[in-house]
This record gives structure tokens, sequence and C-alpha cells, in this order.
């Protein structure tokens, strides 16, 4: 009878795990291209009985993906996980931590606002351990590291998070029959891209379809441009300065890489419509004229979202198709990469909390989204065969291969400059004002925020989450 009742209870107990195991995506050990073994290690935390609570901006689909892949960290380690997401995040997630009733982590789709509760002591510091390890298993890990480490309430610099799934936007998309029609290669090199501008227009083409429309946030496709121009002609010190304002908006060098933008948006004859028609082109039609016969341009540089706004039935790999936006082959700064990433932090610290941060940064956590859709990691321990697509694969080699990384740079100013003067700006400056006088005005805009009583660095950097359009939010960022 006993031997009966314990054949009972192995039986059970073998087919709860036949069900929890059923409840999982990929089943663990059967696919040999995820790493396995990080998830096998996730079992030595006994977590049984607690529970973790994390908040953050992903809802519909990718709240989805995600709750798969924690599904994992469940499934490993006996926690419970309960996620959940909000459109209202940047606001929520204040008003929780000065109320004593934040997640255990939090999820931040900029660090700017992890900069801000950080230096109030609503942010857990990271270990060293974790530090050395991001910066070892991460592409330009560095990069990843110092986009991490935020001031702390006495004004020294402590390591605050991982980030968990980026974006990139340092892309140049074109139509492979068009340049197998007129015999172009793709450049590898700034200065062969703008041979190549030379070239179409002087085989009698239009190079470029650059539109900033975007309805009260017009002008921000221009921003991009300049920070990834900035990039690509100063060292990353000189990116770090600007976007903290430590080096001035109208710095030679920031008005530099304006006029730079200038060679490519401000010549009628590199762009489609003359320069006149780029500020009122609204950015989710200036790609059309590449698909048109025959093309109205040949060339289009806009982030990995953009497709979403392609004509229907274009196919990636056939109709369209991308490459790095090159950087200078003469001015030796490697091959930097501009984009942007969710970062993922402790708001309430607890063994559970500390473990899943363990859990997001191993490679078995990325591998899980991966081989979903809407995902790129920069973790040099995932294995991109993993990935859904071709053009994933292919855009996870650019960031791979990235000597540095940084953050969108609107992102981390205060919200009146980097989703305000700054997009004005460039409107102003397509239509024909002087670079210098544009890079004057916006930083008299930035002086003025210091000088008021409310531009305080937690009112101004705060003031980054109220700005941003509807639109926006749900493709660039």
């Amino acid at each position: 009878m006993k031997k009966s009742l314990l054949s009972i209870a192995v039986a059970l107990t073998l087919s709860a795990n036949a069900a929890h195991s059923a409840d999982l995506m990929f089943t663990p050990g059967e696919d040999s291209r995820f790493n396995w073994s990080s998830y096998e290690a996730l079992k030595s935390v006994k977590l049984s009985g607690e529970t973790v609570s994390v908040f953050g901006p992903w809802m519909g689909d990718e709240k989805t993906n995600f709750e798969r892949v924690i599904a994992y960290f469940e499934e490993a380690t006996g926690a419970k996980v309960n996620y959940a997401g909000s459109d209202s995040f940047e606001q929520q997630v204040v008003i929780d931590a000065q109320a004593g009733s934040a997640p255990n982590v939090s999820v931040f789709p900029q660090p700017g606002l992890a900069a801000d509760l950080a230096a109030k002591g609503f942010i857990t510091p990271l270990s060293d351990t974790v530090k050395n390890a991001v910066a070892e298993d991460y592409a330009a890990g560095q990069s990843w590291v110092d986009l991490a480490t935020f001031k702390n309430r006495e004004g020294k610099d402590d390591f605050y998070g991982v980030f968990y799934r980026a974006d990139l936007k340092s892309l140049v998309w074109y139509s492979p029959d068009n340049f197998a029609d007129a015999g172009y290669d793709v450049p590898e090199s700034m200065e062969e891209l703008k041979a190549l501008t030379k070239q179409i227009v002087a085989d009698g083409g239009t190079p470029w379809c650059i539109g900033l429309g975007s309805g009260a946030a017009t002008g921000w496709p221009a921003t991009d441009w300049v920070e990834d121009l900035l990039l690509r002609t100063q060292p990353a010190s000189v990116y770090d300065g600007w976007v903290t304002n430590e080096i001035k908006f109208d710095d030679p060098r920031i008005v530099g890489a304006i006029e730079e933008f200038g060679w490519f948006a401000r010549n009628d004859a590199y762009v489609d419509g003359g320069a006149g028609a780029v500020s009122s082109t609204d950015f989710r039609d200036s790609p059309k004229g590449m698909f048109q016969s025959p093309p109205k341009c040949y060339l289009h540089r806009q982030a990995s979202f953009i497709p979403a706004f392609f004509p229907e039935g274009t196919q990636l790999g056939l109709d369209a198709d991308f490459f790095y936006f090159p950087s200078y082959e003469s001015k030796e700064l490697g091959n930097p990469v501009l984009g942007a990433g969710t970062l993922m932090s402790i708001t309430n610290d607890s063994k559970g909390a500390r473990a899943f941060i363990d859990f997001i940064r191993s490679p078995i956590a990325h591998e899980l989204w991966m081989a979903q859709t809407g995902f790129l990691s920069a973790h040099l321990g995932a294995n991109p065969e993993l990935y859904s697509s071709d053009a994933a694969k292919k855009q996870v080699e650019i960031l791979r291969y990235a000597t540095t990384f940084r953050f969108d740079g609107p992102d981390l100013m205060p919200g009146k400059i980097g989703a305000g003067s700054f997009w004005t700006g460039m409107v102003d400056f397509t239509g024909g004002k002087d670079a210098k006088e544009v890079a004057a005005d916006i930083q008299k805009t930035w002086d003025a925020l210091k000088e008021c009583v409310w531009g305080s660095r937690e009112f101004y950097l705060g003031t980054l989450f109220f700005w941003l359009p509807i639109e926006m939010t749900s493709t660039v960022m």
C-alpha cells in the first residue's frame, strides 16, 4: 500500500512538472541553439514562496513576449513574478517610489529617469560583479556600463542597472533593385557615402529622401542625424558632455555636426523635393520615394522601426534592405552606434529582485525573446541564430561590432531641449537659418532652464516624459 501511495505521489509530481514545462514556449534542453546551461544554473537559486514584482512600459504583444521569458525564471527558481505594464510608467514609478511602494524591479525606457531616482536614493546599486559581467558580456560593454552609472545621493558614481532589449538607429535604407540597376555598391565609409551621394546626382538621380514632419514633434528625425554625425566627427566624450550641457550647444564641435547634417539636407540636388521640402515632408511618408519607378530617391537614414511605413507588401531583404550609417575612415573613431534600450533596475531590494537581475543579464533571458519577435540584444553570449528574421540578425551584427554605443541624446536632455528647442531648431536650420545661430538659440533655452527656480535637474529632466508625443512612444522609443 505504501509503495502504491509513493508511486501515485511520484506520478503526480512528474505530471505537475510536465504541466509546468508544457507552459514554456521552448522546452528546456530540446533546441541546442539555446544556452540552456544558463537556465540550468538558475535552478540553484531557491526562491519558492517569494514574489518578485516588476513594473515597466511593455503592454500588448510586448507584455506577452516578456511574460513568456519570465516563465522560465519562475520554473527554475520557484518564485512568482508579477509583471505590470503601463503607458504611464514614467509618472507612476516616481509616485510609487516616493510613496515607498515601488516594485522590486523597474524597467526604464530611458536612463534619464533612472538617474534622477538614483540621485534621490530610490534605486539600489548593483555589485561590481554585475558591472564587470556587463562590461565583459556586452558588445561595447563599457558603453552599457557607463549608461547605467549615475550619481547616488552623496554625489558619487554607482552602477544601477542592466540593459535588456536594444534599439538601433544608425541605419541607412535602400532598394537593392535600384542599386543593382544603377550599378551602385553599398558604401563602407562616410567618405564613400558622400561620394555615392555625388555620383547619384551626376547620374541624374536624387540621392536622399528626408522628412522631418511629425505633427507636434516635427523636427525630431533631424536630431538623430546630428547625433549620429557628432559620434562620427568627435570622440564619444564630446557626445557625453553635450547631452549634459557640460559642452555647450553652441560649441564649434556641435555646430560642426549640425553643418554636417546640412551637407545632406540643405542641398536641393541631394534631397527629394529640394531642401525646402525637408521640414514639411512627414517622416512616415519620406521613404516611399525609394519604391517608385523611377525612384525619387535612393537612400533614407532612419531607425529600425521605419519598415512599418514602407508600402504594403514590401519584403525586407528583397525590396528593401539597410546598411550601417558608416563612420569616417579618416577620423579613426571606430564604429559608433546610436540607439536606445530598456534598463532593468532594483527599486525595492530583495533576494528575488537580485536573482531576477542576474537572470536578465544571462544569455537565456535574451535568447527567449530573440526567438519570438521585436527584440535586439547586445549580449555577446546570446546566439544570433535564434533571431526570428534575417533583418534582426543583420541589425544585431551592426550592434555587436559597435565600438561605442550611445543612447539617443534628446532622451538624456531636459524635455524643453530634447523634445522642444532642439526639434524646432532643426526645422529652422533646414529652412535656411545659420547653424551657429540655431545652436546659440538652443543654448539660451538651456541656460534659462538652469536659471529658473524650477530648473533643477529633477524638474527639467522629468519634463522629458511629459513632452513625448503619443505618436512617438510606439515607434521611436
